[in-house]
């Protein structure tokens, strides 16, 4: 017997449409590539939105069709997310910070046929555009008196003359909520990027999930100010939670230095924000430089790598509530959120502290298990570490085109999971935390080693800005860390002094065996540091006897 409840299905036209009807003044505030401050309405992007995908069905833009988009988080952004999805079209994020060559291949794998971009990236666009047949329309995201006299593409055509006088009269189409309506790919660290193709199902989840209590607790109270970008897994499925919530949604556009970051938090009154690590340290950095405070910024989701105990540490003495989180492309990406329970309340800051350095536990909709080399279940005890896989109902069921086979396992029960590439621990009360990936983690005489847990401490020492731990030869242990540092500007450290710092904080066998000082460490284009370009460049380092 069935039950005697409406089917509707779970579509992305459904946000926009209780946006639009329940929260039509929900404001979004963007920091234009014209050099502006914009403000609108959810009710105002409903209604363009509508306009663009008039404008697409006229163009003959078909179901399932893949549009790109090339941009900054922005409200024109947000319009081209619901409008492509939610007429059946499948929304592509490019990532900029990728190489030409690498976006060249992610647009002609994806078979992209209209690439929407903010003029920022006008000079990629002409170099990337002449490679990539399949593109029939380029479309600048400007005003028209900003379109620039000689344009980066022939015949580029620019977004609001596009749907100036396209009508806003549009009725979203009732679509099988299993449906494409994104497309991200992998930044590739190692081989061609892959693509993670998400259903209209898996984002509305995802979106639910995610904005409630013990995930990232967000409502029509907050003022969330993404700093993680739309083209990094949809900005965490943020566009998604704020319309849905009625949150106020402050945009950043390209400027993510430290400073911008500052005064939109304080402008307009931010309390809530999401970005990775890297951006943290900018911000960081700028408020301790020159004394300053939040008014109003009091919570903080940070992912994409693990943050250093020092920056949770820093962050909570300025009254930020710092949120770890862990996921990925494949995850859409939200996988676990390390908040607190009930019988945690009693416990002192420092072991608080020491939980929230954890990965969190997992949200509902998602599992998890780590295994042996042998597939084998590990228990949940904190203290054995395997490889770490995940199933659920926003987890990729295989890659877009059918690559990476290998990443997908089925266990005795029948039940499909996804191999991470993460090595993971897990207590008792089911708190993850990831000790490396399985690529980076250090294996010297038959021991294994956390290159995060050593750059942790190294990140607590007040003159180190970033640090990274990579593994180097060695002749009798076969691997040996190696701490890669970056100092703070007009800091001095040496090499004795940060070995010196971690005695009594490791094990004696977890030590690096030295220190190289470098102006900088290279970064992916959502970033995280490479391992692989540092170990490609200290492959023949000698170590000190």
């Amino acid at each position: 017997m069935q039950g005697l409840m409406m089917n509707m299905p779970l579509l992305i036209s459904s946000v926009m449409e209780h946006a639009e009807r329940h929260h039509p003044h929900g404001e979004i505030v963007s920091r234009r590539t014209e050099g502006d401050i914009h403000r609108t309405t959810y009710g105002e992007v409903a209604k363009r939105a509508k306009k663009l995908a008039n404008t697409l069905e006229e163009f003959g833009v078909q179901r399932g069709e893949n549009i790109a988009t090339l941009a900054w988080n922005g409200y024109r952004h947000v319009e081209i997310y619901y409008a492509v999805s939610g007429m059946g079209a499948v929304v592509h994020t490019l990532n900029p910070r990728l190489f030409p060559e690498q976006l060249v291949y992610i647009i002609n794998h994806a078979k992209d046929t209209t690439v929407f971009f903010d003029s920022t990236f006008a000079p990629l666009v002409k170099a990337v555009a002449a490679a990539c047949p399949t593109v029939k329309r380029w479309v600048q995201m400007c005003d028209e008196q900003a379109m620039p006299a000689e344009p980066a593409v022939a015949g580029c055509l620019n977004y609001e003359a596009l749907i100036k006088d396209a009508s806003d009269q549009y009725v979203w189409p009732v679509l099988d909520e299993n449906s494409a309506s994104g497309l991200c790919y992998t930044s590739g660290t190692t081989g061609n990027p892959k693509g993670a193709l998400y259903s209209h199902r898996s984002t509305v989840l995802h979106a639910l999930a995610a904005c409630t209590p013990d995930a990232l607790g967000l409502s029509s109270r907050d003022t969330i100010l993404p700093v993680v970008p739309m083209f990094h897994v949809n900005a965490w499925g943020i566009p998604y939670i704020a319309l849905m919530t009625g949150a106020k949604m402050v945009m950043p556009g390209g400027a993510l230095d430290g400073a911008s970051i500052y005064e939109l938090l304080e402008t307009e009154k931010v309390n809530f924000s999401a970005g990775v690590p890297t951006v943290w340290l900018g911000l960081l950095n700028h408020v301790q430089q020159n004394g300053l405070k939040f008014s109003h910024f009091n919570r903080t989701v940070i992912g994409g790598s693990a943050a250093p105990e020092a920056m949770i540490k820093t962050l909570n003495n300025l009254g930020v509530e710092v949120i770890h989180a862990w996921g990925m492309t494949e995850l859409s990406p939200l996988g676990t959120v390390c908040r607190l329970k009930a019988q945690h309340a009693d416990l002192s800051l420092e072991e608080k502290q020491k939980i929230m350095q954890k990965q969190g536990t997992a949200i509902f909709g998602v599992d998890m298990k780590i295994v042996s080399d042998d597939g084998e279940e590990l228990p949940w005890d904190g203290e054995a570490f395997g490889d770490l896989l995940v199933r659920g109902h926003w987890v990729i069921d295989s890659y877009y085109g059918g690559e990476g086979a290998k990443a997908f396992t089925t266990d005795k029960d029948g039940k499909k999971w996804f191999a991470t590439g993460d090595v993971s621990k897990i207590n008792h009360e089911g708190f993850m935390q990831i000790t490396d990936r399985s690529k980076d983690v250090i294996k010297s005489g038959g021991e294994w080693i956390s290159s995060i847990e050593l750059e942790n401490v190294a990140m607590a020492h007040p003159a180190v800005h970033e640090a990274a731990v990579i593994s180097v030869y060695h002749p009798k242990w076969d691997e040996r860390p190696l701490l890669v540092v970056v100092r703070k500007p007009g800091a001095e450290v040496g090499r004795d002094e940060l070995l010196n710092f971690y005695e009594g904080k490791v094990a004696k066998y977890c030590l690096p065996n030295d220190v190289a000082f470098v102006d900088e460490l290279p970064h992916t284009a959502t970033g995280k540091i490479q391992k692989l370009k540092l170990r490609e460049q200290f492959k023949d380092y000698k170590l000190p006897n």
